[in-house]
């Protein structure tokens, strides 16, 4: 039987892991520690999650109304990507990728392809734009906790809610807390880590979990697990980061504004009482000078005056994420830009996977270790691959950035045999047949067609009695644009009830 697990390093994804193990092997006998430094900060590159934060939360027992209150929360319903695409006509190309799932009504697509596509494709399928538009939230404040009229993520303070997810770690799930500095690792005759040293003593357990971020102390430094970079194919492997105050009755949009820039692009993240933006950019295509003035030009106010901190990012992932007795997690297993909220997305994902299949003896490592990788890596070359689609079919020409990205030497084979198959069909389900893939259809489609991806509309015909059908499916969403627009709040009202009086519970 597992009697120890060791945590090393904490954060948001050392936090999420102690709680997705603590949840686990509570009352169990197995015993959960978290070590860290007391004098690292949390990087929080980015500070916006997806759906399944909500999820996550709901799971591990954490009021949804003091988790806004605590972490400076606001509602996230998707992404706006700005500039992403050549200006048309003197016009800024502008999409929505919100949280509208409607990928089982294909028709939808294919009537859209064929008679509605100077619609903006998000608006034609769905509800949740509107919302967006005009600055609704996504919820009523009677629902009770983790519903809401409409799919919700969050925008939220990487370090607050690290404090947030540490409390309850500690106190509702038996996670031992404990401020070292790691000094040694210790690896025996076998390749297994034997012990830890730390400024306070040995820590000797059946398991490790590195979250030491991008330095990898345990599985990359010290296991030798050698890192896969992924810079060949994106390209991104800087960011400039700053925290901003809203203006004087600035709206808080419920989605994260993501602009596109000459070598890279901003992201501007509306928490409840500031801003997060920051400029992700690649260092080979542009210089920091550059790319500080493009950030200075976007906030429209002298950087000088602000606390703005530059970060390196460490591109791909490890060819092993559980070797030997080792798990990374977070940064220590890989990284990619935070176009779609990656970062802690994938943190969450592979915590909650090795949580629900670690075996409870050691003797099964190595068969579940095998599967564990394989699940791991095919999870972040999706990632990769979604990530990159981004990029690829924009028609930008106004930089080597955007033209290399097109150069089909950067783009993976696994991206490139779909991007053949759909000019010719629209995507189905059967396009994507891991289970794992956390950019599913709906996320491609929304990409796809934000950005005039070319379906020959000749391979796609609709039927007589599907136009029918389609035709019923439009004329519920119009009604369902109008009832948003009628009954949701203002976003920041909303929030501002909550803090006020919380979320009423199931």
């Amino acid at each position: 039987m597992i009697k120890k697990i060791v945590i090393v390093g904490g954060g948001t994804a050392g936090w999420l892991a102690a709680n997705h193990l603590g949840k686990r092997f509570f009352g169990s006998g197995t015993e959960v520690k978290l070590i860290e430094s007391a004098n690292i900060p949390t990087i929080g590159v980015g500070e916006g999650t997806v759906p399944m934060m909500r999820q996550t939360l709901e799971y591990f027992g954490i009021d949804e109304g003091e988790f806004i209150k605590e972490c400076n929360v606001a509602f996230k319903q998707g992404i706006s990507f700005e500039n992403w695409m050549a200006p048309n006509n003197g016009n800024m190309h502008q999409y929505y990728h919100p949280f509208d799932f409607f990928s089982s009504e294909l028709g939808l697509v294919t009537s859209w392809l064929n008679e509605h596509s100077d619609t903006s494709f998000a608006d034609f399928v769905g509800f949740q734009s509107t919302l967006c538009n005009h600055n609704l939230s996504p919820k009523l404040i009677t629902q009770p906790q983790y519903d809401g009229a409409a799919s919700y993520a969050y925008h939220l303070d990487a370090g607050a809610f690290s404090e947030l997810l540490k409390r309850h770690a500690v106190s509702q799930l038996g996670v031992i807390h404990q401020y070292s500095d790691l000094e040694e690792v210790v690896i025996r005759d076998d390749g297994e880590i034997g012990h830890l040293v730390t400024d306070t003593g040995i820590e000797e357990a059946d398991l490790y979990i590195d979250c030491t971020g991008f330095k990898s102390l345990l599985l990359g430094e010290a296991l030798q697990v050698p890192f896969i970079p992924k810079g060949d194919v994106l390209f991104a492997d800087k960011a400039l980061a700053v925290q901003v105050p809203y203006s004087e009755n600035e709206h808080i949009p419920s989605y994260t504004r993501s602009t596109a820039q000459s070598a890279g692009w901003i992201w501007d993240i509306g928490l409840y009482t500031r801003k997060g933006i920051g400029h992700v950019y690649s260092s080979h295509h542009t210089t920091q000078e550059q790319a500080y003035v493009e950030l200075e030009n976007y906030i429209g106010t002298d950087l000088d005056k602000l606390n703005v901190r530059s970060i390196d990012m460490n591109v791909g992932y490890r060819s092993k994420a559980w070797s030997k007795n080792c798990v990374a997690l977070g940064l220590s297993q890989g990284f990619v830009e935070p176009l779609e909220a990656t970062g802690l997305l994938v943190f969450d994902v592979t915590a909650k996977m090795l949580a629900d299949t670690l075996p409870t003896n050691k003797i099964a490592f190595n068969t579940v270790s095998t599967h564990f990788n394989e699940t791991v890596t095919n999870m972040w070359n999706k990632v990769i691959d979604f990530i990159k689609l981004h990029y690829c079919i924009s028609d930008r020409e106004d930089s080597a950035f955007w033209l290399d990205n097109r150069s089909l030497d950067s783009i993976p084979d696994s991206l490139k045999d779909k991007l053949q198959l759909w000019l010719h069909k629209v995507p189905t389900h059967y396009d994507f047949g891991g289970k794992f893939d956390v950019f599913d259809i709906d996320n491609y489609l929304y990409v796809l067609y934000g950005m005039s991806y070319p379906t020959n509309i000749e391979s796609n015909l609709i039927t007589s009695y599907e136009a029918k059908r389609v035709s019923d499916i439009v004329k519920t969403i119009q009604y369902q644009q109008k009832q948003a627009r009628e009954l949701a709040l203002n976003n920041k009202a909303l929030l501002d009830k909550i803090h006020q009086f919380g979320l009423a519970k199931q």
